[in-house]
């Protein structure tokens, strides 16, 4: 495909105002055009067989049935060269991985300005991989063997990071931090990406290999 072919675009996301909100923004994009919606992975499987879009935009957490992983593994197990572009809020090693490794061509996080995602559409449509900053950082390091660095743990992950050393669940850490449990999880997924992994396990033995915790 050239840059001045118009990527028709197949959005999957079980939250329907998402999934709205993508559509008009994308309507605003000139040379992308949205050709469908799905709701749940099987939709989305079934959609991209049908209509063979360019790309599809997945999420990855779906609700009932099939999961964005399976979905993106059985899209891109088809012939016709439909490429999955992943847009989620989840980060971890082990999500990016998953993605990566059913076929995905790219993992974008919800969080990025509108300009980078029409880019990484496009990019996709071309066969190339388009990461956001934060996961191509973690990507890079994993490839080289190494960890990202550690040292930029705030105080109050660090304090999060003691507690989970004992063995506290999310709700005790909330408690004895008097932070709400939603607050120890954004805190939890910041400790994993920084430490470089995705389980409460991984994190403690980072941290104690590399001297993170109280003595």
């Amino acid at each position: 495909m050239t840059a001045a072919t118009t990527v028709r675009l197949l959005l999957c996301d079980d939250h329907a105002v998402v999934r709205a909100g993508l559509r008009a923004l994308f309507a605003s994009e000139p040379g992308i055009e949205v050709v469908g919606e799905a709701g749940t992975g099987e939709e989305a499987v079934a959609m991209a067989a049908k209509l063979r879009p360019d790309v599809v935009l997945m999420d990855l957490q779906l609700g009932p049935g099939i999961g964005g992983v399976e979905a993106t593994r059985r899209i891109t197990a088809e012939p016709g060269g439909v490429r999955v572009l992943v847009l989620t809020t989840y980060d971890t090693d082990a999500d990016v991985t998953r993605a990566l490794e059913a076929g995905a061509t790219g993992y974008l996080l919800k969080a990025e300005r509108p300009e980078e995602l029409f880019a990484a559409v496009r990019a996709a449509a071309q066969g190339r991989t388009a990461l956001s900053p934060p996961v191509a950082g973690r990507v890079m390091a994993r490839l080289r063997g190494t960890r990202p660095a550690t040292g930029t743990l705030t105080d109050r992950e660090r304090d999060i990071l003691g507690q989970l050393a004992r063995g506290l669940g999310n709700r005790d850490i909330a408690r004895a931090l008097f932070i709400s449990e939603a607050t120890v999880k954004t805190h939890l997924g910041r400790i994993y990406a920084k430490l470089g992994v995705d389980t409460r396990a991984g994190a403690v033995a980072v941290a104690k290999e590399q001297r993170l915790l109280p003595e």
